[in-house]
Parts: structure tokens; sequence; C-alpha cells
């Protein structure tokens, strides 16, 4: 994967990255020593910890995000030096690729996953109660939803989701802050080598460039990670029912355990309540 310059090691000497012009709290390295690729904070990062973080990408081209759940970071079995580039791969093809596997009626039966399998026919078995744009994923992949114009400045709706996600009382109030060394924040599960989705794509640098796609037409931006969980902010999100329906598909295919196993009755109704005009998408992979 092509890297920036890591700054990383500069933290041993300096833990606080003073010389970044950076004020961190205590904290650790995780990676080979001359070539760490993640710093993280020992203590709950609050709402304020996102904005006192933002300088490090300017400065040092360390990106934030943040890291919770209950399980520790010794836990997550980060790989980084076995996930690829990004850029190798197309966000299309890629989603393409998985949208065969898990809604294609051509799959041989012995090679479904007969719990998702069920699930997508009752989401695309009956088409008569479809309006034309859902009706039409039954036939294939329906291809990549269109841009939508920026209503924030991403940086800053990124911010805003951090906050709201750290504040007392939130399900990752005690997430912890981080820093990675990446070009750009859809980057980042690659560069920490993320096995969240380990049962639905082994290689997370495939998911990244759907990010990075994400990232280009609606505004992205990584946030937060849990064991199994990612976060992002979305600073264009969809704003009528067509379009929220086309994000939808792209989600269906990226995080298929999002619909077969969330509280949304189908497609339709995930895209609805889910997506529509949300600064904020997440996802689950079981």
């Amino acid at each position: 994967m092509a890297m920036i310059p890591n700054q990383l090691p500069k933290l041993v000497s300096d833990p606080t990255g003073r010389s970044l012009g950076l004020g961190l709290p205590p904290g650790s390295l995780t990676g080979p020593a001359d070539d760490p690729y993640l710093w993280s904070g020992h203590g709950a990062a609050g709402p304020a910890a996102w904005a006192a973080l933002r300088p490090a990408a300017r400065t040092a081209g360390l990106l934030p995000v943040l890291l919770g759940g209950r399980w520790g970071l010794d836990e997550w079995e980060l790989e980084p030096e076995r996930m690829s580039d990004p850029a190798d791969h197309d966000a299309d093809e890629v989603l393409a690729d998985f949208w065969e596997y898990y809604a294609a009626s051509e799959i041989p039966e012995a090679e479904r996953d007969l719990r998702v399998t069920a699930a997508v026919e009752k989401l695309f078995g009956e088409q008569s109660g479809y309006e034309e744009a859902v009706a039409a994923f039954a036939a294939g992949w329906p291809g990549l939803a269109p841009a939508q114009p920026l209503r924030t400045d991403p940086d800053r709706a990124a911010q805003a989701v951090a906050e709201l996600l750290t504040r007392p009382g939130s399900w990752l109030a005690e997430a912890r802050p981080a820093l990675v060394p990446a070009r750009r924040s859809a980057d980042i599960p690659a560069v920490i080598g993320w096995g969240g989705p380990m049962n639905h794509e082994n290689d997370v640098a495939r998911l990244c460039a759907v990010l990075r796609s994400w990232e280009d037409r609606f505004g992205a931006r990584v946030v937060a990670l849990t064991f199994d969980q990612l976060v992002v902010s979305v600073a264009a999100p969809p704003r009528t029912v067509e379009e929220a329906e086309a994000v939808a598909a792209e989600h269906f295919a990226f995080c298929p355990d999002n619909v077969t196993q969330g509280n949304h009755d189908d497609l339709r109704a995930y895209a609805r309540e889910a997506l529509l005009n949300s600064p904020m998408w997440s996802f689950w992979w079981d």
C-alpha cells in the first residue's frame, strides 16, 4: 500500500506529540517499534477529542478515528501486512461481486449462504409491490448511486458525528481517541489491518475502495471502529427515497448483515429509515 511518511515513531521519544504541534493524552503505539501503524489513547476520548486531534492531519499526516467496544485492542487481531492497497480495487466492481454472491439467483445452491439467500428472496422475490427503482435490483447489480451535493464540510460533519458518539450515555461514550498515518480517511481500516468484516471479506482494502468512493460521492469519513462495527459520517446524504434506495443497494452489497439481521423489514424500509437525510452510516458484520 502506498504510504505517507509515518510520523508515529516520533511519539516514542515525544509521547505528547509536541514536536508535531500536538498535545496528546497518555497513550500507546501499536505495530513494529520502527514503523507503528496506530496510536491510541488510554482513556475515553470525550466529545472534545476529535477537534483536538484534527490538527494532526495537517501537521503530521495522522488522521483521527475513534476505537470503541468491549474488546480490547489486543483482541482485534490487526494484520495490516495481509491487506492490499485500496487503490488496486474499483468500488463498482467490488460491490458488483458482492451483489452477485448475495443476491444473484444463479449461485449454485451448495454455495449459497441460506440465511442470506432467504432474506434476499424475501426482499426481492415478489416484484409487483415495489417501485421501479427497487424492482430493478432483482435483475442484477444496479450500479453505483449518483453523487450528492455536499451539505456541509465533510471534516466538520465528521467532527459533529464524533462529538455525538462520545457524549455521556452514547454507545461509544468510552471510545478511545486514535491516530493513523493514512492519506485519506477511507484507508484507515486497511492501514491498521482491521478484521471486522472478516466473515464477509478477508481483504478490508476492497471495502476501503468503496469507502473512497463514498468519500468522493457523499463526503463520507471513517469516524469510529469497534471489533466488528464501522461508523462513517456523511456530509451529502441522499435526500429523496429514490436516492436512498440506490444507496441501500450499495449498503446491502457492502454489509448484508445490516439488512438481513437489522431492525428493518426490507431494503426499502432500510433506505427510508436508516439512510434518508442521515448524517451517519453504521455497519455491523456477524
